[in-house]
């Protein structure tokens, strides 16, 4: 990226991009850290441009519908016009264009989470799960899609693999805000799911945990989980030194259905997580993983791809 970052010019943009990621991802923030130098400055532009998108609908603010998408609109032909020369005053468009430009991301990817979050707007029921995965898939399998441009890949496999861990990421969001989410009119789970597991939409709504409930969470959770196993494969298909930070932002992510589990599939509770204390040993286990995959890869060069799937 040639250090884009470092550039008088761009530090305030990049700066403030790394700032919000810290904020509101502390596990992905955390993961980033673990990136080569330019793969995680252009992370923090990426994030901080999603995050910015989600925070359009997702930060409370006196604002009607029509005035939301009108913004989702100008932010739209904002996008649009920076593709075409390269630069943008918009603060946090400025970083991110910069690294689309520099890793070659196609602008359907961030035109597809702009699409996701009018989508969100518009629509706080969805009737089946085909209609929440194309949600899943617009907010966050595309932000994996424009990662692995960053991060760099050996297969181009790789790309279906980061679809499925955006949508195991989604996934996991959903069950642990459903609490949030209600508070805020808006409930993802399935329709369908619900009659099928017996659970009344009021049930959620005035946080009723009943056995049909906690069914339904235990059935959520195990499909989320399948994507997890199914996404899992193709972090190996990434450039070696990028594979540390995504297998901890999966395992970090995925402990999260785990604390889920623990609660015994109570979404009302508590707003779960995973400790700081659990997070450092995933990393030092990747870490160490990763290390050892490294060595192992210079010993053995000819059969290095083979070692590390």
């Amino acid at each position: 990226m040639k250090k884009l970052w470092k550039a008088e010019e761009n530090r305030v943009a990049f700066e403030y991009a790394r700032r919000i990621t810290a904020y509101y991802s502390k596990s992905f923030y955390f993961s980033a850290k673990m990136l080569p130098k330019e793969q995680r400055w252009a992370t923090y532009a990426l994030y901080g441009f999603c995050r910015h998108c989600d925070n359009l609908i997702d930060t409370p603010r006196q604002r009607t519908e029509t005035e939301i998408i009108r913004e989702i609109q100008l932010l739209t032909e904002e996008l649009q016009v920076a593709y075409n020369t390269g630069e943008s005053q918009h603060p946090i468009i400025r970083a991110f264009i910069l690294v689309a430009k520099a890793y070659s991301i196609p602008i359907e990817y961030p035109l597809d989470l702009l699409k996701g979050v009018a989508m969100d707007v518009q629509q706080t029921r969805y009737k089946t799960f085909d209609e929440l995965s194309l949600f899943c898939y617009r907010v966050a399998a595309v932000v994996g899609l424009m990662m692995t441009y960053v991060l760099g890949y050996k297969d181009e496999r790789a790309f279906g693999y980061a679809k499925q861990l955006g949508i195991a990421m989604q996934l996991t969001n959903i069950l642990r805000d459903i609490k949030e989410d209600k508070d805020m009119g808006r409930i993802y789970l399935p329709e369908k799911d619900l009659v099928r597991f017996g659970v009344l939409e009021q049930d959620i709504l005035e946080e009723k945990i009943t056995p049909h409930l906690k069914d339904l969470m235990k059935f959520q959770v195990e499909r989320a989980d399948r994507y997890y196993t199914e996404a899992m494969p193709g972090i190996s298909l990434l450039e070696t030194e990028s594979q540390y930070a995504i297998y901890s932002a999966a395992k970090i992510y995925r402990g999260i259905l785990r604390k889920i589990e623990d609660h015994n599939y109570d979404p009302f509770i508590s707003r779960v997580f995973v400790p700081s204390t659990q997070k450092i040993r995933i990393l030092l286990h990747e870490g160490l993983r990763a290390k050892f995959l490294s060595a192992q890869a210079k010993l053995f060069p000819v059969h290095s791809g083979i070692i590390n799937k």
